[in-house]
């Protein structure tokens, strides 16, 4: 395992649910964590606990390509580098294949795709010079399988998956290991309305953390390409 002293990770949408937890989790372990969010002062009151010299809450929109320089800008000129990203910030709604706005469609497609693109190719150079470097890319298990209406949703997660593919690709020879997280139903905010799934029955944010922590954590000769994480029985696994 790699040890974590002096090893930073950018986590995008830290502020809560997922990703709160990957930064809790990851500073408990002895990283150091730069925290993007829209809201800077509401991802602080959120990590509160976690304030510090090894922690950099900056603003993140993932539609606006100049808060990812700045985010990145900021983290190296407090860390002086840059050992893994997470990406994490994502959204959903019910744009179907029979209805929905078409800005609903396009919505997602910069939050959950482009977002998480553009800021892996001006973090990329970095984690390549790190010769360790790791990128954790938060999909969903609607990423591998489509069981519900939400096509949008669904295409978003399958094309994480094709980004996570191909970053592996392009940066293993340099030691870049790239990782996706399939989880199913996690009990967070976004998942409030589901009925399906009790919130007890769901995975626990922490667990999910942890998961990422350990894919962070394992030597380039132990790469995991996906991890799928299920709370309920299902088919496809």
């Amino acid at each position: 395992m790699i040890d974590p002293t002096d090893r930073v990770v950018m986590i995008s949408g830290g502020n809560r649910g997922i990703g709160l937890a990957i930064a809790q989790v990851l500073h408990a372990k002895g990283y150091a964590v730069s925290v993007g969010a829209r809201d800077v002062s509401t991802t602080e009151e959120a990590l509160r606990d976690l304030a510090g010299p090894r922690l950099l809450c900056a603003r993140y929109e993932a539609g606006e390509r100049a808060s990812h320089e700045a985010w990145l800008a900021a983290t190296l000129e407090k860390f002086g580098q840059l050992d893994a990203l997470v990406n994490n910030a994502g959204t959903s709604n019910t744009f179907s294949i029979e209805a929905g706005d078409e800005a609903y469609l396009d919505a997602l497609w910069t939050i959950n795709v482009k977002g998480p693109l553009f800021l892996t190719r001006i973090c990329l150079p970095h984690l390549k010079a790190a010769g360790s470097g790791r990128i954790i890319n938060v999909a969903s298990l609607s990423g591998k399988r489509v069981r519900n209406e939400n096509i949008a949703y669904n295409m978003t997660k399958h094309a994480v998956l094709a980004l996570t593919h191909g970053t592996r690709r392009i940066g293993w020879d340099h030691g870049v290991r790239a990782t996706a997280i399939c989880p199913s139903f996690v009990a967070t905010d976004l998942t409030a309305d589901v009925t399906k799934v009790s919130q007890t029955e769901m995975i626990d944010p922490l667990d999910l953390a942890e998961l990422a922590a350990t894919a962070i954590a394992l030597p380039n000769t132990a790469a995991m390409a996906e991890m799928l994480v299920n709370c309920r029985l299902e088919d496809t696994l």
